[in-house]
Order: structure tokens, then C-alpha cells, then sequence
């Protein structure tokens, strides 16, 4: 449920805009009788949209506008009139108003322009999500034989809506992973709200998620909606939901069975309807059983779980991500794009990136950007620790818990990717060194694993 402000000096007017506006919208609506209100209201109570009278005596719409402007409040607001005055409309729409509309206008209008309004903060948020979720996209990458059952997991998760589990080590792309459950939901228009457990402070743990009311404890000068709100009819992503302390545990539980939150300081329960997707790098099973986790709770959680492969059980999959990682941190740098010599990346794949997965890898990346100063990265400009860890790699034994035939196709795959970057990636040459048949035996091979050249190479 959305929260609007409507502010007018005249009373009457704004209480039936506020009647009409919660029959028509089911909105939840305040109503300000000046500026200077108005400004009040927006300082402690969390505001969707305003609903602005820009003639009004003291604070007029104008000076709340400017107010917000100075604020860098991103509430939108639409400013309506009764002078007809065109030219003040467009004035108002220069400092930052959303809309304009005519007091004389159907109240579905004004209906109408603040869901318009709500939609577009919405969408912007979503942009600005998108492009934070592009430039980690490179996690999700890859046709290795692991990363394929975890997409084919991800396709037959996302339209349900109950709760997913996401398991992986550190770095190895479990937000890209909720990102993409989010994506492929019944409401990926909706918003993706992240909470990193981790590092929330055990006092505010509960304020994050439920939210609080003004006064509900030193320091909440503000209503605030927590993340469950904030999320509406989309997905709230819990990270290391394992690191959340025990009280906290047992008032999640209660809002999953219940789909129910109260606000600190609040008596009222409030629905809510977002998706819930935690993850964790934890043992969760372990945890329950040495109570340093809710047993009830694991339980409620592990409905459906998805497993992120660390990098080394896909180290087939480095030579496309260093091709994408390259690209975005020549990119980020302003620099030519660079290519990677002979013999870079068997040493990359013959690593196992135990420290952080992807991450590591990204973090790799730079830095053979910045140590090249030509436009060919070299064996030598590869960390050394990575060069030396993987002189007596075993790629045999590095899956645990993967079944034969799936060691078997990543490891046929590894052979594939260190031969022909061998020879450059010329399939004759390489077919003739693999003593296949011809380069037609090659290609099959290659297009069973969703092999293509790279564009480092």
C-alpha cells in the first residue's frame, strides 16, 4: 500500500481528495494544511507521493518544492492549481515537480498521475538496479556442466513463489543467482530489495526489516518501512541469513508463516507479499543442529535450495569470464582493450580460486591490467601465487561431490579449452593435435559444450 501526502490550505478540498483517494487507490492518505505541514510530515513519515497546492499562504508549493530540492528527497510530487496559471504549472515542473493537473480535473486523473508517479520511481530504481546487476553479470556466465543444471534449477524455481535457499561460498554469485529467480518470478517488474545480514548491527536488525514508527527508540526521529515493505510485491534477498541473530530468527519465521509484518513502536499488522530468497556460505544444517540457528526456521527456508558452484568446479567457464571481466575493467579504466597472450589462461584455469570464486578472479583481472602496459597481457603478468598454486594442481579430484559423468564433461571441456588455446584456437590444428578424426569431429565436440572462441584470444 502506497503512502500519499496531500497538501492544501483548504482543508475541505484536500480531506475529499484524501476520501476519494483512498477509495479509488486503496491508498494509505495524510493530508497537510500548509507548506510548513507538509515539510513536517515528509521529515518523519515515509511518503510514496505528494499531492501539491502550489497557492497557498507562508510555505507555498514552490517553497516546498525548493525544500525538497535541497533535501535531495526523491518523493515525486504532483503540484495542482486552481488559477489555471499555465506558466506557474511549467515553473513547478523546472524545480522538480513530476506533474501538473488542474484542480478542476476527475479525481480518477489525479489517481491515475500518482500511479504514473509511483511507477516511474519504481522504474527508476530498477534501472538503477539493472546497471548495478550488469556489471556483475559475468558470475552467471558460462556453459560449463555445472553452471547448466544450475540455470536449469533456476528456470524451474523462479515461477514458484514459495521460499528459496541459495547455498555457495563467498564470491561465487549467489545475489546474480536471486537476481535471476527475481527475474524469472511471476513479478519481475516489482522491486529486488538486498539485505546483507551480515552487516546490520544486532540493534537494528528489526528496524531494517519490519521498520519502526517515529519515537519507537532513541535515535527514530523518522517512520521508516523496513525491507519487507519496501520490497511490495517483489523479492527481499536475506544474504547470510545465517550470521542473523536468534531473536531476529524467530521474528522472520513468524512474518513467513504469518506474511505479516508490525513496525517497532506499532500495533498494526501490515501485509506483506514479497518473495523471500536467502542465502548463505554457511553449513545451515550444522548450524541448526548446534543451535546456533533456528531449526524451524532452516526448515521453513530450505523448500527449494540452489547450489552456486564454486569456480573450480567450472573452470572451464574462466575463459569466458575473463573475456567479459576484461572488457568492463578496460572499460571502468578508460583504457584500450587488451588481449591476453599464449599460455594466460591454462595457467588461470589451472588455479582453484579458493579465496573468493568470481570475486578473486575479477579482483585478478585489474590487476593484469594494470601490470601490462602494452595491449598483450603475458604469463608474466599473471600474480605470481596463482602462477605457483597451480604448477601440481589435480584436476581430477578438484569436484567433490560431483557425480563421474559430470567431472567427466568439465574435465573433457578443460582438455578442449587448454588445446585449442594452444594453437590459438585454430580447430584444424588442434583436431590434428587431439588425433580427431578432422576439424568437423572438433567443431560437434565443441558445440556440445557450448564452446566458442573467446574474444581475449
Amino acid at each position: 500500500m502506497s503512502t500519499i501526502l496531500v497538501c492544501d490550505d483548504n482543508i475541505a478540498v484536500a480531506e475529499q481528495y484524501a476520501y476519494d483517494l483512498r477509495r479509488l487507490g486503496h491508498h494509505d492518505v495524510q493530508v497537510a494544511g500548509s507548506g510548513a505541514a507538509a515539510l513536517d510530515v515528509l521529515s518523519r513519515d515515509a511518503i510514496d507521493c505528494v499531492v501539491l497546492d502550489l497557492e497557498m499562504p507562508g510555505v507555498d508549493g514552490f517553497g516546498v518544492l525548493q525544500a525538497l530540492q535541497d533535501r535531495g528527497s526523491p518523493v515525486p510530487v504532483i503540484v495542482y492549481t486552481g488559477t489555471g496559471s499555465y506558466d506557474r504549472c511549467v515553473e513547478a515542473i523546472r524545480r522538480g515537480a513530476l506533474a501538473f493537473i488542474d484542480k478542476e480535473e476527475p479525481v480518477e486523473r489525479v489517481a491515475h498521475e500518482i500511479e504514473m508517479a509511483i511507477e516511474r520511481r519504481r522504474m527508476r530504481d530498477e534501472i538503477a538496479m539493472l546497471r548495478r546487476y550488469a556489471d556483475d553479470e559475468s558470475a552467471l556466465l558460462g556453459a560449463s556442466p555445472a553452471m547448466r543444471a544450475l540455470k536449469d534449477a533456476i528456470v524451474r524455481v523462479a515461477p514458484i513463489p514459495s521460499t528459496v535457499l541459495i547455498a555457495g561460498e563467498s564470491g561465487s554469485g549467489k545475489e546474480l543467482v536471486a537476481r535471476d529467480v527475481h527475474r524469472l518470478g511471476a513479478n519481475p517488474r516489482e522491486p529486488f530489495v538486498a539485505v546483507n545480514c551480515a552487516a546490520l548491527p544486532d540493534q537494528l536488525v528489526e528496524s531494517e526489516l519490519f521498520g519502526h514508527e517515529r519515537g519507537a527508540f532513541s535515535g527514530a526521529v523518522v517512520q521508516r518501512k523496513g525491507a519487507f515493505e519496501s520490497a511490495g510485491r517483489g523479492t527481499l534477498f536475506l544474504d547470510e541469513i545465517g550470521d542473523l541473530p536468534l531473536p531476529a530468527q524467530a521474528k522472520l519465521l513468524r512474518v513467513l508463516e504469518e506474511r505479516a509484518i508490525v513496525r517497532l513502536g506499532s500495533s498494526r499488522a501490515l501485509p506483506v507479499p514479497a518473495r523471500v530468497i536467502a542465502a548463505t556460505n554457511r553449513d545451515l544444517a550444522a548450524d541448526a543442529e548446534a543451535g546456533r540457528f533456528r531449526k524451524d526456521l532452516y526448515f521453513r527456508l530450505n523448500t527449494h535450495v540452489l547450489r552456486v558452484p564454486p569456480l573450480r568446479d567450472r573452470l572451464s567457464d574462466v575463459p569466458e569470464l575473463v573475456g567479459r571481466l576484461l572488457e568492463s575493467t578496460c572499460g571502468r579504466f578508460r583504457c584500450r582493450r587488451k588481449r591476453l597472450g599464449p599460455a594466460v589462461i591454462p595457467l588461470l584455469m589451472a588455479y582453484d580460486w579458493h579465496q573468493n570464486n568470481v570475486r578473486e578472479l575479477r579482483n585478478v583481472v585489474e590487476r593484469m591490467v594494470i601490470a601490462s602496459d602494452g595491449d598483450t597481457i603475458g604469463p608474466e603478468h599473471v600474480p605470481l601465487e596463482i602462477r605457483e598454486a597451480g604448477v601440481s594442481r589435480d584436476t581430477a579430484g578438484a569436484m567433490p561431490g560431483r557425480s563421474f559423468l559430470e567431472r567427466k564433461a568439465e574435465a573433457e571441456r578443460q582438455i578442449l579449452i587448454a588445446a585449442l588455446d594452444q594453437h590459438d584456437w585454430h580447430v584444424t590444428k588442434t583436431a590434428q593435435d587431439l588425433e580427431l578424426a578432422d576439424h568437423a569431429s572438433l567443431l560437434k565436440i565443441m558445440r556440445r559444450h557450448g564452446l566458442t572462441r573467446p574474444s581475449t584470444a
